[in-house]
């Protein structure tokens, strides 16, 4: 995961931004990835822990009806956490990851490993994922925190040729 990290940091400050993590599942997993990586305050804002709805409505600002009618663990909940993590930062980059890391928590059209990811750029690009993971809870979670990672790469790679 260091590597990562550290190529995430490299990327970031080659475009002179900052990245904000708004985190469900993960409980601040990426944030210690990334803070892992000595120097990455130069390239790493701030992290949101969101576990509960009431975190998520309150820090990042997602909408109640977009909990009540999507679910935390949905593609309209970590476009919201994107947007509220690049609104309620300095960081011109953000990405959101929520999902079911189990053993419990599973529902025929969302079992466990059911994880969303967002990432976004203030006043620019954004995508969204579902992926279906495998594994124990630390495994999930471990997954995600690579696809998190990788996302960020991803989008600034995006950003590159449409510069």
């Amino acid at each position: 995961m260091d590597t990562l990290a550290t190529q995430v940091g490299t990327a970031l400050k080659s475009h002179g931004l900052m990245l904000a993590t708004a985190e469900s599942c993960t409980g601040g997993g990426v944030a210690q990835a990334i803070t892992d990586v000595a120097g990455s305050s130069v390239w790493f804002e701030r992290g949101f822990v969101t576990y509960s709805n009431l975190a998520k409505q309150q820090m990042l600002g997602v909408s109640e009806i977009t909990l009540n009618t999507h679910g935390a663990v949905s593609e309209a909940t970590v476009r919201e956490m994107v947007e509220g993590a690049l609104k309620h930062s300095d960081a011109q980059v953000a990405l959101a990851v929520s999902g079911i890391a189990g053993p419990d928590g599973g529902t025929p059209g969302k079992p466990v490993g059911t994880v969303w990811f967002a990432w976004g750029v203030k006043h620019g690009i954004s995508t969204a994922q579902r992926h279906w993971l495998d594994g124990s809870r630390a495994e999930v979670r471990a997954q995600a925190v690579h696809i998190a990672l990788q996302g960020v790469l991803d989008l600034l790679k995006q950003l590159t040729k449409t510069a």
